[in-house]
């Protein structure tokens, strides 16, 4: 949760001050106005929600797709930076995924207002939820300030948005399988999976060797830097 947070304040870096306003904004909204769901919600149903394996593998996905989304902006920002000449579609696509926020933030801004409201028993609703959105306003902006002061260069807040969303996709799965694992074990070995594993491995290794793609991260970002 906290590197989810991290990683949407980081990505407000690469936005106007109008548009950081607007997406603070939006995210307080939300707060405020969930609090009749907010308190609809039980710690044993959320003790319930967690200990679902079904659930969490769905959740994996999600936030397997969000980190997806997130990297493939960051090797588009690679992309614009190194080459001359770009197609319509590619500069397009580059500001679709600079606009996507990600979803992820939601439901924790969801699970802080849940806390807040067993945190505080005896404070109306109503008061704490907007309260709990008036930080969140006045948050957002604070960090995308702070983020910007202690990383002034883009191409180095670049490499860390890339590494925290990988970070994010590791903790995240080994957080949401909860110690169960997705397929029963066999006896066997399924040679037609494994085929096809490594027929996938193999295809992908020609196309990132017949498109020059394989340079490490590190090792692009400065060589565009040195640029």
């Amino acid at each position: 949760m906290v590197l989810v947070c991290f990683n949407f304040i980081l990505k407000q870096t690469w936005h106007k001050k109008w548009s950081v306003a607007a997406h603070a904004l939006a995210a307080a909204l939300f707060t405020g106005f969930m609090w009749p769901f907010a308190i609809e919600q039980s710690r044993s149903q959320i003790d319930e929600w967690l200990s679902n394996p079904a659930l969490m593998l769905d959740t994996s996905v999600i936030i397997t797709v969000e980190v997806i989304l997130q990297m493939a902006f960051c090797l588009l920002c690679v992309h614009l930076t190194g080459s001359g000449k770009l197609s319509r579609s590619t500069i397009w696509l580059y500001r679709v995924l600079r606009w996507f926020p990600g979803v992820l933030i939601l439901p924790v801004l969801f699970s802080l207002l849940v806390f807040m409201v067993f945190s505080f028993p005896g404070v109306p609703f109503k008061a704490l939820s907007w309260g709990c959105a008036a930080a969140v306003l006045v948050s957002v902006p604070l960090g995308v300030w702070a983020i910007e002061r202690l990383f002034p260069e883009k191409e180095l807040r670049l490499e860390l948005f890339f590494l925290t969303n990988i970070l994010t996709a590791i903790v995240a799965i080994i957080a949401t399988v909860n110690g169960r694992t997705a397929v029963a074990a066999v006896g066997g070995t399924d040679l037609a999976a494994m085929a096809g594993v490594l027929a996938m491995v193999a295809a992908g290794f020609i196309i990132g060797w017949k498109l020059r793609l394989n340079l490490p991260f590190r090792s692009l970002m400065k060589k565009i830097k040195n640029k």
